[in-house]
């Protein structure tokens, strides 16, 4: 009966299908994506060296060193890069050929 006044209402009729969308759109985008990204922090901190992982720039390297803040990363033979924790986009777990 609420929902047939508020339909019915001048004012107030574009609210309740502007609240499904919003509420469909939480429910399938935001939500899962949340999700993702708490996942994701918590490998981020559980990270040693000796891991792989994969930065946000693409680049593929080992874990040397762990700081507070950032990741000393061998990329190449003789080649270490100091990445902050946000930089990381993954764990490579595929062995590169």
């Amino acid at each position: 009966m609420f929902l047939l006044i508020l339909l019915q209402a001048g004012g107030f009729g574009f609210l309740v299908p502007m609240l499904l969308v919003f509420g469909v759109f939480y429910l399938l985008l935001i939500r899962p994506q949340q999700k993702k990204q708490r996942q994701l922090q918590s490998k981020i901190a559980d990270l040693k060296a000796g891991d792989k992982i994969v930065t946000t720039g693409g680049v593929i390297g080992t874990i040397t060193a762990v700081k507070d803040a950032s990741f000393l990363v061998r990329s190449a033979e003789k080649s270490i890069l100091e990445i902050a924790r946000t930089a990381v986009a993954g764990i490579d777990t595929e062995e590169t050929k």
